[in-house]
């Protein structure tokens, strides 16, 4: 009863790369049998503390050492990618993982991104849009004029149809996009109109409205488990405000997004109870018998695998524990 999300950024200081790419694998073929429910990827570009570029290739490696735990890579700045590699790469990933691995579908949100690719941000939306349309119609095996191009991706997807896809994003345009699309949708605002919308829209567009996750008002986004919180919060804490600063960096002041904390200091991080918590074992097992998983980061900011384990192996025991029996 709880996911795992990476990044793989690494703070100075921290965790050498092979050794957090090593453990990331690891904890997952671990996990899978200890109540894990997915591992979510993210992608980012072109950052200074080594935001994870690639999380086809970790995916597949995730995927290669397990066995059932379902993969979803969250968010893809879709504008970033030639649709037609693209459809190539997740086909390939859907076959390797025989159908594991879905996506969520973003338009990116850092100016520094949209340089790194050359790419003018002002056209991202159309790109979405163009190339989020071309891709569904490769992943579903069709035969399609690319610029006067015959175009079809071979070998196709395991998954008849291709695997689940979804639209990531907060605003207006990100939930009319999946409308449009018929796809589901990943909210990371809390907000009743856009729910409202999204139910709309799909309507208009002639879908029935897909899985719509929205996030729970007040719930934490990155969480750690230990039997002694300050001192957890004395060994996590500079790994957790690194995560945090950068995460909010990459929004530009907007703390609207669930995720975002605007804490500058471990104590302001601590005090705020907002998506960064170190809860305790009777605090964890509460949120999973409310219905809710805990989702772990398990190696924030680079944290050494060697530390990173022990709070693993905790939040999984009190997950174990607070399930009832058969479950």
């Amino acid at each position: 009863m709880f996911t795992l999300r990476f990044d793989m950024r690494s703070a100075a200081g921290a965790a050498s790369r092979p050794d957090l790419y090593e453990a990331a694998v690891d904890m997952c073929a671990w996990a899978e049998t200890r109540g894990a429910l997915a591992a979510v990827l993210s992608e980012h570009h072109g950052t200074e503390d080594g935001h994870l570029a690639a999380p086809h290739l970790l995916a597949a490696a995730i995927a290669a050492r397990t066995r059932t735990l379902p993969i979803l890579i969250a968010a893809v700045p879709i504008p970033f990618w030639d649709p037609v590699r693209l459809a190539e790469e997740i086909s390939a990933l859907d076959i390797i993982s025989r159908g594991r691995v879905s996506y969520a579908f973003g338009i990116g949100h850092r100016d520094e991104e949209y340089t790194h690719f050359g790419i003018d941000k002002s056209r991202r939306g159309t790109l979405a849009d163009e190339r989020l349309a071309l891709l569904m119609r490769l992943l579903r095996d069709e035969t399609v004029d690319v610029d006067g191009r015959t175009v079809r991706v071979t070998p196709g997807c395991a998954t008849s149809g291709g695997p689940a896809i979804l639209v990531a994003g907060g605003s207006r345009p990100a939930v009319r996009r999946a409308a449009r699309h018929g796809l589901g949708l990943i909210c990371q605002t809390d907000s009743p109109d856009l729910r409202e919308l999204y139910d709309a829209e799909c309507r208009r567009y002639g879908h029935l409205p897909g899985p719509a996750q929205f996030p729970v008002s007040g719930a934490p986004t990155a969480v750690f488990v230990a039997d002694d919180v300050d001192r957890a919060w004395a060994e996590l804490g500079p790994f957790l405000l690194h995560d945090a600063v950068t995460a909010a960096s990459y929004r530009h002041g907007d703390d609207a997004v669930a995720s975002i904390s605007c804490a500058r200091t471990v104590s302001e991080l601590r005090d705020a109870e907002g998506p960064y918590r170190i809860l305790g074992p009777s605090e964890a097992a509460e949120t999973i018998r409310a219905g809710r998983p805990l989702p772990l980061l398990p190696l924030c900011a680079g944290l050494p695998p060697d530390v990173a384990w022990p709070y693993l192996e905790r939040a999984a025991a009190v997950a174990g524990d607070a399930l009832p029996p058969g479950r």
